[in-house]
């Protein structure tokens, strides 16, 4: 979906004024757009309808209780064009950046929780490969889309029989600190679509891999584990969950490929580190 066909899907809302003032936000799993003081979603196609919908249920039960954290201005999603469409409180500008110990003290709060009263599923973190993959089409070489298959299996079944360090429970299931922003009132979480039942060292690994993979500092890392309590890489699972998603991260860039020359080249990028087995490799955030 591009940004043109998700402003089509916009216009064709109930929003007031969207096709004539909205801002575009984020382009990737959703097209994100600012429309006056409500933010619209426009998910990808109909297949995530349901995860819109658990997105809406996450954000009323974290109000519930007391986490902060992006609020619906609907309580149902739409479905536009076949496109789940969610609209959202829109929050007040960010007085200063998100730093890393801010995401720390956020999931320590999740982490917390006991499981709502509705169903979260698994942190199903390899599921979308298969989809990213179809997407990209011939953009991407057929040996690279065998290849990150075939990892994504093997990954999935070493992360089934992992042993975790923490007990389970609800993570958030993409924490890093861009999914953090700092309001006047504080930190306040966003981006709850993945939200889920499963080890809370998923919530963790993400800032190992930011470590390695996107140049996050030595520093900012040490203020993650020092403010959350435990660094995840003493688990030896560690490696595991971090393999699964780098397979799933270098996946999610292919559905770009096809019309962004840069993608396809940051996939080729990542496909060639992982082929290579070498974990210095610097990746470009998309």
């Amino acid at each position: 979906m591009d940004e043109k066909k998700a402003r089509a899907v916009l216009a064709a809302t109930h929003v007031a004024g969207a096709a004539r003032e909205a801002e575009l936000l984020a382009l990737g799993e959703n097209a994100v757009f600012a429309v006056g003081d409500v933010v619209v979603k426009v998910g990808r196609d109909a297949e995530l309808l349901d995860r819109a919908r658990r997105e809406l249920a996450v954000a009323r039960w974290l109000a519930e209780a007391g986490v902060p954290a992006v609020r619906a201005a609907e309580p149902e999603p739409l479905l536009v064009e076949g496109h789940p469409v969610t609209v959202w409180h829109r929050l007040a500008d960010a007085v200063r950046p998100a730093a890393a110990e801010d995401l720390a003290v956020l999931l320590r709060s999740v982490h917390a929780l006991p499981p709502p009263s509705f169903t979260l599923p698994p942190r199903d973190l390899l599921g979308g490969v298969e989809r990213w993959l179809r997407l990209a089409g011939d953009a991407i070489d057929a040996a690279d889309a065998a290849y990150l298959r075939e990892r994504r299996d093997g990954y999935a079944a070493a992360a089934a029989a992992l042993t975790p360090r923490l007990p389970p429970g609800p993570v958030h299931g993409d924490a890093l600190p861009r999914n953090v922003h700092i309001g006047p009132d504080g930190p306040v979480l966003v981006d709850l679509e993945t939200f889920s039942h499963d080890l809370r060292e998923h919530d963790l690994v993400v800032m190992a891999l930011s470590l390695d993979r996107y140049g996050l500092p030595g520093g900012d890392y040490d203020a993650f584990t020092q403010a959350y309590g435990w660094d995840v890489r003493a688990w030896e699972g560690c490696s595991v969950l971090r393999g699964a998603r780098e397979t799933a991260s270098c996946a999610w860039v292919a559905q770009h490929a096809p019309g962004n020359p840069g993608a396809r080249a940051e996939f080729a990028r990542r496909v060639a580190s992982l082929r290579d087995g070498d974990e210095t490799v610097r990746w470009h955030a998309f």
